[in-house]
């Protein structure tokens, strides 16, 4: 018995290092780009994008969480007038290479920039990514220390990946009137589906492994995984999505952005993009990525 129950402890244990710990020594410095067929054509445009963005001067700033984690960002200013665009990056990823199409989008457009690292993430403190869960939290705490520190400054919010599933699934706090409208770019529908899609691609069945990762999660990670997720975040909100995913995305699949956008269609506006793969919509079909933007803005008076 004792055996048995050793077995699934370190089981849990593994599943919990696979999928949400994060050892700062090895976390990519250097915005390593995919090296798979699908990126083959927009590799070149991403390096061109982050040598851009890491061209510009920044101030490092910082917050402290509600469980105790100092996070970083970078602070882009442009004006003093301008509204302000909050970005938050996916799973294993960076702030500058996931953000630095979208930093060059937004600049364009005369908004001032808060990029940040995420827990577990970049410079920011902590061990254990929670896919969102604890994330959305530090997102409300990034909007507190805009409002503090800039007034009354309408914002938007901005995610790719796991960081489109964070301010979608902020999206059901309290959020301030200044928060206008959130962009989510290939966001998971729950943070179980999308582990649960990486366990069967791994060729582990959900069902034998699922319980390793949930118990995992809870003992490793304090987190509960059940119950939380974009999709069940976006029937509360109050605030307007713009919800756009690749159709070619073989990461998240878009029709989990779908299942999100059925489960609120009133408030979101929801947009595919043929031949993108995960989070390269912008690249893709530039033209019209920024015609959503536009129109977002113009509605929302951004």
């Amino acid at each position: 018995m004792i055996t048995l129950l050793l077995l699934i402890l370190l089981i849990s244990y593994l599943s919990y290092r696979k999928a949400f710990y994060s050892s700062p020594k090895k976390r990519s410095k250097t915005h390593l780009l995919p090296d798979t067929p699908q990126y083959t054509k927009v590799n070149p445009e991403i390096k061109r994008l982050i040598g851009e963005m890491e061209a510009v001067p920044f101030e490092e700033v910082s917050i402290t969480t509600f469980d105790g984690l100092k996070l970083f960002a970078r602070y882009y200013h442009l004006s003093d007038s301008a509204p302000l665009q909050i970005q938050f990056h996916g799973y294993r990823s960076t702030a500058v290479r996931d953000f630095s199409g979208g930093f060059s989008l937004a600049r364009k457009m005369g908004r001032n920039l808060l990029v940040v690292d995420q827990r577990a993430g970049g410079k920011s403190e902590g061990t254990t990514i929670c896919f969102g869960i604890k994330e959305k939290y530090d997102c409300l705490e990034w909007i507190k220390y805009a409002l503090e520190r800039f007034g009354d400054v309408p914002i938007m919010l901005t995610g790719v990946s796991m960081g489109a599933a964070t301010v979608l699934m902020a999206s059901e706090l309290d959020l301030p009137k200044n928060v206008k409208c959130i962009v989510a770019d290939c966001p998971y529908s729950s943070p179980e589906e999308i582990i649960a899609l990486q366990c069967k691609e791994m060729g582990i069945p959900p069902k034998i492994g699922m319980p390793f990762v949930r118990l995992g999660a809870r003992l490793f990670g304090n987190l509960k995984l059940s119950g939380e997720g974009a999709e069940k975040a976006v029937r509360n909100t109050k605030v307007p999505i713009l919800l756009v995913h690749g159709e070619e995305d073989d990461f998240v699949p878009c029709y989990m952005s779908e299942k999100i956008y059925s489960a609120n269609p009133k408030m979101i506006t929801f947009e595919t993009f043929p031949n993108a793969a995960h989070g390269v919509s912008f690249l893709v079909d530039t033209e019209r990525y920024e015609k959503l933007y536009y129109s977002l803005f113009e509605k929302y008076g951004l």
